[in-house]
């Protein structure tokens, strides 16, 4: 039986994989981009960097680690941190490009425009989550036992309330959230949000 447990600095280079393997709206996407780690570097691995507290991975029965959750409790603070401290570290490997026209120009962008008060529904909902689960993991209630893991842990430090973007082409990832009693919130021309309050 797979079973949920804390992050681990060991865990580092299945993060990415778990990464890429589902990145485009639920899909592998390998070969992608020109370069696979650019997903892991924006969507999970500095979030358990800088939250290890707020990670967790879920490990088979044979030890692999085949999932995970990762979050931030305050958005503005790691963004401050990620612009300041996690991004300059990868500048040099992803250069800022001169004009936004392919989907890695985006992706590259947005690593360069993390910055605090870019998020709307931060004072809100301040933390957010990333969560990916590799096909072999779906459907055994894992997701929902991950997402509940970390609720608690937010409520238990009175988190007012999380927000989370998916890919608006996800219609899984959209049905999930919204079992979850997570409703949908503002969002940019082309994404999707969605928010729970833990106060309420």
């Amino acid at each position: 039986m797979s079973r949920i447990r804390p992050y681990r600095p060991a865990d580092r280079a299945a993060l990415y994989e778990i990464c890429v393997k589902t990145a485009d709206a639920g899909v592998d996407a390998t070969g992608v981009l020109s370069d696979d780690a650019l997903w892991g570097d924006l969507f999970a691995v500095p979030y358990a960097e800088r939250h290890p507290d707020l990670s967790w991975v879920v490990e088979s029965d044979d030890g692999r680690t085949i999932g995970y959750i990762v979050a931030t409790d305050d958005t503005d603070a790691f963004y401050t941190w990620f612009r300041e401290e996690w991004w300059p570290t990868r500048q040099e490997r992803y250069p800022r490009p001169a004009e936004v026209v392919t989907r890695e120009d985006r992706m590259v962008d947005y690593g360069y425009s993390r910055a605090p008060g870019i998020e709307p529904n931060a004072a809100d909902h301040p933390a957010h989550l990333h969560i990916d689960l590799l096909p072999e993991t779906q459907g055994q209630g894992l997701g929902r036992a991950l997402i509940e893991t970390l609720f608690a842990e937010l409520t238990r430090r009175g988190i007012r309330g999380l927000h989370l973007g998916i890919d608006p082409n996800n219609a899984g990832a959209a049905a999930f959230y919204e079992r979850l009693g997570m409703t949908r919130l503002p969002a940019e021309p082309g994404g999707q949000t969605y928010g729970v309050r833990f106060d309420a």
